[in-house]
């Protein structure tokens, strides 16, 4: 939900803030292969709240001289149940 440009990104993020204080994002794991970055995370807007597992994340990032110049994102509910013992992490 965040427009592109640095000042744009460092608007979302204080607003997830503001709305969410106790947020917590837990990344997974990390992966590199040239100019692309890929986090695994797991983020939890109530942590505690056991009527809300959290979201999976994967955000693709790709760099030129060391700054982000593109940003995807994949975002989806943890299911409060699974058919397999795998899960999301």
């Amino acid at each position: 939900d965040a427009a592109d440009g640095p000042e744009a990104f460092t608007g979302f993020v204080t607003w997830l803030r503001g709305e969410y204080p106790n947020l917590k994002l837990d990344i997974k794991r990390v992966i590199a292969e040239g100019d692309m970055v890929v986090t695994h995370s797991h983020l939890d807007l109530e942590p505690g709240n056991p009527d809300n597992p959290g979201r999976a994340l994967a955000d693709f990032f790709r760099l030129e001289n060391g700054k982000v110049v593109e940003h995807w994102d994949v975002i989806q509910d943890v299911p409060k149940t699974a058919a397999s013992n795998n899960g999301m992490f």
